[in-house]
């Protein structure tokens, strides 16, 4: 799953010991820029995944690709929206050194806005509109 958005907060680093070797877990918040704008938080593991973060820029457009997972526990749901890849949206300037961004595939044409509603004759009587 991809979805476009703001970066707009880095959350701190988590480091642990597993029993396979020690773990690092971090995460990241965007802002969609839709008609209601929702912030989604995504979670990232292991040091590769977090390196992925240097090269963004705060307040800059990025598309993440997540995979949604969730699990329950005691009889509760918990849903982590783990990041597989994040980058700059492409046309944006990434800070320096970092990788270039392969070219997306063009968005879809924006739908066609609904037809106005059919007006009544002036000597209605009735103000619905239909």
């Amino acid at each position: 799953m991809d979805v476009t958005g703001k970066l707009i907060k880095i959350l701190p680093e988590t480091r642990g010991e597993s029993q396979r070797g020690p773990w690092v877990r971090g995460g990241f918040v965007i802002e969609t820029e839709d008609t209601y704008p929702r912030q989604i938080a995504f979670t990232l593991f292991g040091e590769d995944r977090l390196a992925m973060l240097n090269s963004l820029v705060m307040n800059a457009p990025v598309i993440v690709t997540f995979s949604p997972e969730s699990r329950e526990y005691q009889e509760r749901w918990y849903t982590d929206l783990r990041c597989i890849r994040v980058v700059p949206l492409a046309g944006t300037a990434p800070s320096a050194g970092a990788a270039p961004v392969a070219p997306q595939a063009p968005a879809a044409a924006p739908a066609q806005p609904a037809a106005p509603f059919a007006s009544q004759p002036a000597d209605s009587d009735d103000d619905l509109p239909f």
